[in-house]
């Protein structure tokens, strides 16, 4: 058997350090083609162009487009014979049911399950605190807890089944630390804490749950995808892509009534 053919792509653009990071690892280990876009293209979740410019470049291809579109171009024009679509490595954790519809990263993903093409997105958990944000993680070693992780389940989750039962892999990774870390097999933490403040002619949205992770007062317990990072594991989240349906029978009385 050859080797495994990536689609990499990611929401943070092509010329990120962390997509960087990512594709010269899995680049030891398969075929990697690079099909991201051009520019940062973060939180805009699945939204899609009609038509998006193409330029070559060294990894692959640049997309004048959405995480979205690249899975798309990428599946159906660019490099078709693709076995695997990884997203990443994003800087900033993807953690929460609430944030999986908002991420570029997790959306190209999940773009892929409606092609029956396995996928994992993959994201670094960048701490708050002492020093700017965007400050930190600029350094290909800074995200070596997810791309050994990465490297591990492209290697390896095909084989074992795992895309059997799930369309996509969430990942997050933590930074370095003194031990290399466990990896941990997680749901979406449901804890949801947004806040709006009203003032002027101005409303200020703020997500507490990056403060609250950073002062470990989180809820969430074992088996959550944010305890296994604040925990300092891996955090891998099998999960399906198509809504889900159920039976109500509350709904069908209901629909029973219209127009009557």
């Amino acid at each position: 058997m050859g080797r495994t053919r990536i689609l990499l792509t990611n929401d943070d653009g092509i010329e990120s350090v962390g997509f960087r990071a990512l594709y010269d690892v899995l680049d030891e280990v398969a075929d990697v083609t690079a099909v991201a876009p051009a520019d940062d293209k973060s939180a805009v979740g699945r939204a899609m162009s009609h038509e998006a410019a193409v330029e070559e470049h060294e990894l692959g291809y640049a997309i004048h487009g959405t995480p979205a579109d690249c899975t798309v171009a990428g599946l159906e024009a660019l490099c078709p014979d693709t076995d695997l679509v990884v997203a990443g490595c994003n800087k900033g954790a993807n953690l929460g049911a609430y944030v999986l519809g908002r991420s570029g990263t997790v959306s190209a993903a999940v773009e892929a399950a409606f092609f029956d093409v396995p996928a994992m997105a993959v994201s670094l958990y960048v701490p708050g605190g002492t020093g700017e944000w965007h400050e930190k993680a600029t350094d290909p070693g800074d995200y070596r807890e997810a791309t050994d992780a990465a490297v591990f389940l492209a290697e390896h989750a095909v084989d074992a089944g795992v895309f059997e039962q799930a369309d996509y892999l969430n990942v997050n990774a933590p930074m370095p630390g003194d031990d290399p870390a466990e990896m941990a097999i997680t749901a979406p933490s449901t804890l949801y804490d947004m806040t709006a403040e009203h003032e002027n002619a101005t409303v200020r949205l703020v997500d507490r749950i990056w403060d609250r992770m950073r002062d470990d007062d989180l809820p969430d317990p074992e088996g959550t995808d944010r305890r296994a990072i604040v925990d300092g594991k891996v955090s891998v989240s099998p999960l399906t892509a198509p809504h889900t349906t159920e039976h109500h029978e509350s709904l069908d009385a209901l629909a029973e009534t219209y127009r009557t």
